[in-house]
């Protein structure tokens, strides 16, 4: 899959460690070294991904992630060499969608481009495009979801843990297993990210996000999407 790409990484060096190994995965990778350069330039051209440093002159990285994500679902992989839960959390809070700790390998890199790439493209692999549960409609085809009819914009992540749940109605759904369908590839997260996705899907998708009748907790459990209380 060839992909516009944009990389805001202000370490030249390793930038350009990145858009080299990009570049050989047949990807068109755009480096910046500035969060308001960054900015700019995704407002302009809005990239097939984003891998966003956390650590930028002029903007950080969490900043831009969240005015970002308040303009577009653009899939969004945080770098940073903090790797504490509370670190992984307030990245995710920000609307990220991956996290990779530095150091890593540039090969762990393509793994998790490859993976946000498939997850924003909605490659399912299923014969199914579309899902209904209640007044929610996931649309698998053209990565949409729909309550009734008034669209609402997701992120790749919590696109992936709706599809999930709308493909089983009323099934729990634990955390390690909504975890698995956010991450595509094998990586040291955190089962409390998912919490806050399903914080921010409840904002999204609930009348009433305190109460909420469609996104369901099971306590001890994990979570289920249901119609039953439409």
């Amino acid at each position: 899959m060839c992909a516009y790409l944009l990389v805001a990484e202000d370490d030249p060096a390793q930038a350009e460690v990145m858009r080299r190994y990009l570049g050989a995965d047949g990807h068109d990778a755009v480096v910046v070294h500035d969060g308001r350069v960054a900015l700019t330039q995704a407002r302009r051209r809005p990239p097939d991904l984003l891998v966003l440093d956390l650590m930028l002159p002029g903007l950080d990285g969490l900043s831009l992630c969240r005015i970002l994500r308040e303009e577009s679902g653009i899939p969004i992989l945080m770098l940073t060499a903090r790797s504490g839960e509370n670190d992984l959390l307030a990245g995710f809070r920000g609307g990220a969608d991956d996290y990779l700790t530095k150091p890593y390998s540039p090969r762990e890199l393509l793994a998790r481009v490859r993976a946000l790439l498939r997850r924003s493209a909605g490659q399912t692999g299923a014969g199914v495009t579309t899902l209904r549960v209640g007044a929610v409609t996931v649309d698998l085809a053209r990565h949409e979801v729909r309550i009734g009819e008034e669209p609402v914009e997701c992120t790749p992540g919590e696109f992936a843990i709706l599809a999930a749940m709308a493909g089983s109605p009323d099934r729990v759904f634990t955390r390690g297993q909504l975890l698995k369908h956010t991450n595509g590839v094998e990586r040291d997260s955190v089962e409390r990210s998912i919490d806050v996705h399903v914080l921010n899907l409840r904002r999204k998708i609930e009348p009433n996000p305190r109460r909420p009748s469609r996104l369901l907790t099971v306590y001890g459990v994990g979570y289920k999407l249901t119609a039953t209380s439409l």
